[in-house]
C-alpha cells in the first residue's frame, strides 16, 4: 500500500513573494480559493513574512482582513503562517507580550499553523511564539534554518531539531531558502531527525528551486521519511520560487508513494493563475536557467535581488561582485548566521558599507547588535575584532541572555500611540503598528481609499529605480568626487557618502 504524502501549497504567499516580488491583488487570488480548498492539502500557506508589510505599504490592503477572507474562502483547510520567532513578521525583537497578542490574534483570524523559525537558529528565540501558539490550541511547527557552513553539519542541525522537539512543537520543518539542500543531504538529515527525534515525530521540507536540484531532494526526503513537502502550482513556481506542486504529484507515481491530491482542480488553479500573471510583469525579474552558482556564494535569491537593485539604483551595478564576496566574510565574522530574514539584510547591508567604505569604518546598528547577541547566539565564533569595534558603536556590553529578557513590556505604550496616529482602536491595529510604525502610520491615513490597483502599485514601485544619488541641500547634484548612497535593511534608510578614490 503506498504511503501518502502531504503537501503544502506555497500559492497564496510565498510563492508571490519569490516571483513576482510583492503580494498578489485579493481580487486575482479568490477565484481559485474553493479548488484550493477541495484540492486535498494538508494545508495552505496564505500570511506572515513579508506580506504583512507589502499589504501596509505597497497594496494598501489590511492584512488581517486578507486573513479573515482566507478563512471564510478555505473552511476545510488549515491556514498556515511563516513566523520569525521573537521577531513575529517584523526585523527586529519584540517583547513576550507583543509576541503573545499577535499569535493570539492570528489564531483567532484563522491560522491553524504556525511555522517558526530563528535567522540564527537559536531555538531560545522560538520559546515564546512556540507556548503562545500552544496556548491558542493551534499547531507550532518549528523551523531549522538549512545553511551549510563550517559550523553547520547534519548532526548540528538534528540536534537543532531535538531541541525543538523538547519546546513542544507538534512538527519540525527543515527550511531551505536558498535552494542549497542536495538530496543525499536531505534524506541524510530528514533520516537523522527520524532517529534523533522519533519516527512518529511529523517533518516537513520547505525548499527552493533556485539551483534546480532540489525536486530530487524532495523525493529523497520523501524516501527517508519526510512527511510534508512545499509546492507551488507550476503558473507560479520555478526559477528563484518552488517546485511545481503538478510535478511532485507526477513523480510520486509508481514510487510507492502517493498525494491525495485532485489534479483537476489543481488544473483550474494553474490556468488562472497563468491567465492573471501578466498583470504583475513589472514585478517579474527572474534569471533565465538555473543558478547553480549559489552553491558557492549561498547568497538567497531574494538577498542577490535586494543588492542588484539597490547597487543599480546608485549606480553602482559593477560592485555587485564584491558585495556578494563581501557577505561570505562578514557571515564569518558574525558565527555563521543563517542567510535568513531578518540576518540576511541585516548581513547584506554590511557587505554593502564594507564595499563602499571600507572595512568596518561604518557599521550599522543592527549589525552591530547582531554581533553583541541582541539578536541571539549564533553556533560559529566571532571575530573579537569586529566584536570589539561594534561594542565601541553602540557603547554598550554583549549579551548572551535570550534577547527578549531584556525588553520590557511594551503592549500598552504601543496601543497610545497607535490610538494617537488613527488605528480604529482593534489589537490588530496596534499590532500592526507595533509591526511597522511608519508604514502603518501612512496607512491608517489612507486605508478608507481602499486597495490600490496592482498597475498603480506598479508605476510606484518598479523593480531597479532605487533612489538615485542626493543632491546638496539646494538640489544640486554633488560633485563627481563625492557620491552618497542609500542603504536599506529592514526598512530603514542608512545613507553613506563615499570619496572617488584619488
Amino acid at each position: 500500500m503506498a504511503r501518502t504524502v502531504e503537501v503544502t501549497e506555497l500559492l497564496l504567499r510565498e510563492a508571490q513573494q519569490s516571483l513576482l516580488e510583492t503580494s498578489m491583488a485579493l481580487e486575482d487570488v479568490v477565484p481559485v480559493c474553493e479548488d484550493l480548498d477541495n484540492a486535498g492539502y494538508w494545508s495552505v500557506e496564505c500570511w506572515g513574512g513579508t506580506a504583512f508589510r507589502s499589504g501596509i505599504r505597497f497594496l494598501n490592503e489590511d492584512p488581517w482582513e486578507r486573513l479573515r477572507t482566507y478563512r471564510q474562502l478555505l473552511p476545510k483547510t488549515r491556514l498556515q503562517m511563516l513566523l520569525r520567532g521573537q521577531n513575529l513578521v517584523a526585523h527586529r525583537n519584540f517583547d513576550d507580550s507583543i509576541v503573545s497578542r499577535f499569535v493570539e490574534k492570528a489564531a483567532l483570524n484563522g491560522i491553524d499553523v504556525f511555522r517558526i523559525y530563528d535567522a540564527l537558529n537559536d531555538v531560545r528565540n522560538l520559546k515564546a511564539s512556540v507556548a503562545a501558539v500552544k496556548n491558542a490550541g493551534k499547531h507550532a511547527q518549528g523551523a531549522i534554518c538549512y545553511c551549510p557552513s563550517p559550523v553547520h553539519t547534519v548532526p548540528v542541525f538534528v540536534d537543532i531539531a531535538q531541541q525543538i522537539k523538547e519546546l513542544g512543537c507538534d512538527s519540525i520543518c527543515v527550511q531551505d531558502v536558498d535552494g542549497l539542500l542536495k538530496p543525499q543531504a536531505a534524506y541524510d538529515l530528514v533520516k537523522g531527525i527520524k532517529q534523533k527525534c522519533g519516527t512518529d515525530t511529523l517533518v516537513s521540507l520547505h525548499a527552493h528551486s533556485t539551483t534546480g536540484v532540489t525536486l530530487v531532494s524532495l523525493m529523497k526526503a520523501i524516501e527517508a521519511g519526510c512527511d510534508i513537502v512545499d509546492t507551488a502550482i507550476s503558473s507560479l513556481a520555478l526559477g528563484r520560487g518552488h517546485n511545481p506542486t503538478e510535478s511532485l504529484v507526477a513523480m510520486l507515481e509508481g514510487t510507492g508513494f502517493e498525494s491525495r491530491l485532485d489534479t483537476e482542480r489543481m488544473h483550474r488553479v494553474k490556468q488562472h493563475i497563468a491567465a492573471v500573471r501578466p498583470r504583475y510583469h513589472e514585478f517579474f525579474n527572474q534569471p533565465i536557467g538555473v543558478e547553480t552558482e549559489t552553491f558557492q556564494h549561498q547568497i538567497p535569491a531574494a538577498l542577490m535581488l535586494n543588492m542588484e537593485y539597490q547597487l543599480k539604483g546608485q549606480g553602482a551595478s559593477h560592485l555587485l561582485d564584491q558585495v556578494a564576496a563581501e557577505i561570505q566574510n562578514v557571515r564569518r565574522d558574525a558565527g555563521y548566521p543563517a542567510l535568513a530574514i531578518p540576518a540576511s539584510e541585516v548581513l547584506g547591508t554590511q557587505a554593502m558599507l564594507n564595499v563602499l567604505q571600507g572595512k568596518y569604518n561604518v557599521i550599522t546598528s543592527e549589525f552591530a547588535d547582531l554581533m553583541l547577541g541582541y539578536y541571539g547566539t549564533t553556533l560559529g565564533a566571532k571575530d573579537p575584532e569586529t566584536m570589539a569595534k561594534a561594542a565601541s558603536r553602540e557603547n554598550k556590553p554583549s549579551i548572551s541572555c535570550r534577547p527578549a529578557d531584556l525588553l520590557a513590556p511594551t503592549w500598552e505604550k504601543r496601543r497610545t500611540e497607535a490610538l494617537a496616529l488613527g488605528a480604529n482602536g482593534s489589537d490588530e491595529d496596534v499590532l500592526t503598528y507595533a509591526m511597522f510604525p511608519n508604514a502603518a502610520t501612512q496607512f491608517f491615513q489612507t486605508r478608507t481609499a481602499g486597495p490600490k490597483d496592482i498597475q498603480k502599485v506598479a508605476s510606484e514601485t518598479k523593480p531597479g529605480t532605487g533612489p538615485a544619488p542626493l543632491g546638496d541641500a539646494t538640489g544640486h547634484a554633488m560633485p563627481a568626487e563625492s557620491r552618497t548612497y542609500i542603504i536599506t535593511v529592514g526598512g530603514e534608510e542608512h545613507t553613506v557618502s563615499v570619496a572617488a578614490a584619488p
